[in-house]
């Protein structure tokens, strides 16, 4: 058995391997410094939408798993089992409605911001306070993504996590304000190929130790962990068929249709064509990577059973995330370069999940806020240094909040839950814009008021009540015959079942269902204020503005002359068709 005084560290080849990784991220912000510096902001920020299939298919999956998925995954079944495996279901339906019924409507209008929609759509008032909603999303996340490797690299070389933390930013920062959008897909597409390659290296070589996938998959269902049709109806069980099927589809669909770090991306590409290819490459790639992750949960699962000790009761990790690295470091750490690679893996997932964060944080707070909120009409010059500012004051602002996440639980829990409440909230807005076309500006704006309310207060407090020891995650029980008869009572407290009838409902609800949850509150809310305050003849609505799923319900558009809100619309082909030429000059340039 391993202690804590017996673990090992790092090799002078995983360092090389590590900082290699970590000098060629830094590189490609150099490499494209000369060609951002001779472009215009849009260019910048954007790609000049004429960006390769690859590194922005790449990029997507990149952003999307991040170390969250790569520590995360394994840890969740690990402790709780198989059950949350089918979430790749709900990717795969989640690509495909993205696909067709929201990428459209974002491909025609040619966005720098993607909530500019919801001011053509419905009003600046909407569209600012979901701009808000995203930043703040965005905060909070990052700081949960720079925690992540900072953790792993903190249980195979004992540096500190604030140090490491602090270098993780400061890359970061580096080349994503050095190429501006081309160095992040770019570097996305490096680290995405490192990040895969470092999981199916340390998988295969402890699948095969352990004595092939057969052992692995006895072992796991000796202890229990194999689970796929758990139809519990009750909404706070962590994982059923119901919550992660239902749940997840939600979250995916809401994360991948509307936010900007993905709209971004997918519209920088030449045609739509080419757009709804890059989706069906992320959907196959994060389906399969998923995949691999809950094996690997499988695998520590097969390694640290009988005679071995949990290392968690032995003192050899403090934390569930601190699984996957220190099973690295066992299976492979006298195989020089490996552990290296392996977290270069988690550091590259991270990288390219917090650059396209703070570069697509800084393209909404240029579009939705300085430009449309206080209608400003800076020079490019003062453009790109405001956005320059933006990614390091956020990079600043992420690396403080460190302190707060590691009071947390498990990073995939955590993240899922606050990463709801912006995307469901913003899902549901957009939803009423493009799928209910009698929705006003009052209804999408009340409801959007409403979704985020709700679904911040349940998923705040329930990781509140989980960070205070108020609610304690029920884990599945492993087997600790061969530990030390020093096991804290913290950790056996786990996997003691508690009576938590007397907690509000809302925070016990499973982390899957947070944002389904203001997404439901949204539609409704929206909904009823619309048709209460006096909602829009579908007729007066420009049909650019609504998914293409829903054309042929549609009542014949009505004159341009006849109302002042087809007026509008009107504006709106003028806005397009300004947007089109725009891209065309920059092509030609």
């Amino acid at each position: 058995m391993v202690t804590l005084d017996q673990r090992a560290y790092f090799h002078w080849a995983d360092w090389l391997v590590f900082g290699t990784m970590l000098s060629i991220s830094a590189a490609a912000g150099i490499w494209h410094f000369k060609k951002a510096q001779k472009s215009n902001t849009e260019d910048y920020l954007l790609g000049g939408k004429g960006m390769s299939l690859f590194p922005v298919s790449a990029s997507l999956i990149a952003s999307f798993i991040s170390g969250i998925t790569i520590l995360g995954t394994p840890a969740e079944v690990y402790n709780f089992g198989t059950q949350y495996w089918i979430t790749i279901v709900s990717i795969f339906f989640a690509g495909v409605v993205v696909a067709h019924v929201y990428l459209p409507v974002f491909y025609t209008l040619k966005l720098s911001s993607a909530y500019e929609y919801l001011e053509l759509r419905f009003n600046p008032g909407v569209r600012i306070l979901i701009s808000l909603i995203f930043v703040v999303d965005v905060v909070l996340y990052q700081s949960i993504v720079i925690y992540v490797p900072a953790l792993a690299l903190n249980q195979v070389s004992g540096i500190n996590v604030h140090l490491i933390g602090t270098i993780v930013c400061l890359t970061c920062v580096f080349y994503t304000v050095l190429g501006g959008l081309r160095a992040v897909v770019w570097t996305d597409a490096l680290q995405v190929t490192v990040m895969v390659t470092a999981v199916i290296t340390v998988t295969i070589i402890g699948t095969y130790h352990i004595g092939g996938p057969s052992e692995v998959w006895q072992k796991a269902l000796d202890v229990n962990r194999i689970q796929f049709l758990n139809f519990d109806s009750s909404p706070f069980t962590r994982h059923t068929v119901w919550t992660v099927l239902f749940g997840s589809w939600l979250y995916s669909v809401g994360y991948i249709s509307v936010n900007q770090t993905m709209v971004q991306r997918y519209t920088s590409l030449k045609d739509l064509k080419t757009s709804k290819l890059s989706i069906a490459i992320f959907t196959i790639g994060a389906m399969s990577f998923i995949s691999l992750c809950c094996w690997c949960g499988l695998v520590l699962l097969a390694w640290w059973s009988p005679p071995k000790c949990d290392p968690r009761a032995s003192g050899l990790i403090y934390a569930d995330d601190q699984l996957f690295p220190a099973y690295v470091m066992e299976i492979a750490g006298k195989i020089h370069g490996v552990p290296g690679l392996f977290i270069s893996g988690v550091f590259g997932a991270a990288l390219s999940t917090l650059s396209v964060g703070l570069n697509s944080t800084s393209v909404v707070l240029l579009e939705d806020f300085v430009k449309s909120c206080f209608k400003l009409k800076p020079t490019d010059r003062c453009a790109r240094i405001f956005v320059k500012s933006i990614v390091v004051i956020l990079g600043l602002v992420a690396l403080s909040l460190l302190f707060l996440v590691e009071k947390l639980g498990g990073v995939l829990s955590v993240t899922n839950s606050l990463a709801a409440i912006a995307a469901g909230t913003s899902f549901g807005v957009f939803t009423l814009g493009m799928l209910v076309p009698w929705t006003n500006s009052k209804g999408a704006f009340a409801g959007a008021v409403a979704g985020f309310v709700i679904a911040g207060w349940a998923s705040l407090g329930a990781n509140a009540a989980i960070g205070s020891g108020v609610i304690i995650p029920q884990k599945l029980p492993v087997n600790i015959s061969n530990c030390p008869g020093n096991i804290s009572e913290a950790f056996l407290n786990q996997f003691k079942h508690i009576d938590e009838e007397d907690i509000f409902p809302l925070y016990r609800l499973s982390y899957h269902w947070f944002a389904g949850l203001g997404t439901a509150v949204v539609l409704v809310v929206g909904g009823m204020v619309s048709w209460l305050t006096g909602p829009l003849d579908p007729s007066t609505v420009d049909r650019a503005l609504l998914s293409p799923v829903i054309h042929r319900w549609l009542p014949k558009p009505r004159d341009y002359n006849q109302t002042g809100r087809w007026r509008r619309a009107s504006q709106l082909s003028n806005f397009i068709n300004r947007r089109q030429n725009e891209n065309t000059a920059v092509t030609n340039f």
